[in-house]
């Protein structure tokens, strides 16, 4: 497992070039990494991240159309390798995810939420709007609430994020590491692999009709993944009651 850390604590962890590049680079590292199993996102000081920072978007807006334009797409290249890792990913937010803070749990796999944490697309109100962040975003909560939260930047409650589907659980500050933990647990008793796949496939399985094509596609995958040396080795571990190889440094139990 692996914790990535968004350290600019005196700025509430806003995204400025330097701490968008660092992102970029240290989501690479953990894609290539395979003793990275896992990435949990989380932020230093008192909030998660407070989207970008404004001094240096007002800064790069006075700069040559070209590098405006550039920068928007470092932001935008982050988040995509963010949502495209392929290894599970957990938010853990506490304080603030504002504008492109909410980006990035919407791109993470699994959201924990302390209590009261809040949640703004606040980009309209500046004059903004959550372009980058708007696919993923409207991804997870559907088109529907995206419509009004990205009008009204209204302050979501850890409550109310939930219900909407940006996060998945809420808890008492000084229960969410234990519940991160609980997750990781639960994520490590998966093959790697095959959760690489699983995660990659539900883009092949979004508002698409359940046709021949997608019955075709999805018997091909599961066919070659019971070939695969991960999966010979997942049925083999099952029936002869032992812990397959991936778990086999571990001491976990199943969780139902």
């Amino acid at each position: 497992m692996a914790t990535l850390t968004l350290a600019r604590p005196e700025r509430r962890n806003a995204l400025d070039y330097t701490m968008t590049t660092q992102l970029v680079a240290a989501l690479e590292q953990a894609a290539h990494d395979a003793e990275t199993r896992l990435l949990v996102l989380a932020g230093a000081g008192a909030a998660f991240c407070a989207g970008g920072d404004l001094e240096w978007m007002k800064r790069v807006a006075e700069d040559t159309s070209q590098a405006n334009e550039d920068d928007a797409l470092l932001l935008a290249r982050a988040m995509h390798t963010l949502d495209s890792l392929p290894k599970p990913t957990i938010a853990r937010v506490h304080g603030a995810a504002y504008g492109g803070g909410v980006g990035l749990v919407a791109c993470c796999d699994i959201a924990l939420a302390a209590d009261t944490a809040s949640f703004c697309l606040s980009e309209v109100r500046i004059g903004l709007t959550p372009s980058v962040i708007g696919p993923y975003v409207q991804r997870a909560i559907g088109a529907r609430q995206a419509r009004r939260y990205f009008l009204t930047a209204e302050t979501i409650p850890a409550a109310h994020a939930r219900a909407l589907g940006l996060v998945h659980e809420i808890a008492p500050i000084e229960e969410i590491d234990a519940r991160v933990a609980r997750i990781t647990e639960a994520l490590l008793l998966g093959a790697p692999g095959a959760q690489a796949e699983a995660k990659a496939s539900t883009a092949l399985f979004g508002d698409v009709a359940i046709d021949d094509a997608l019955m075709r596609a999805t018997a091909k995958r599961i066919a070659a993944r019971r070939a695969s040396p991960e999966g010979q080795e997942g049925l083999a571990a099952f029936l002869e009651k032992r812990p397959p190889s991936w778990r086999r440094d571990r001491n976990v139990d199943d969780v139902s």
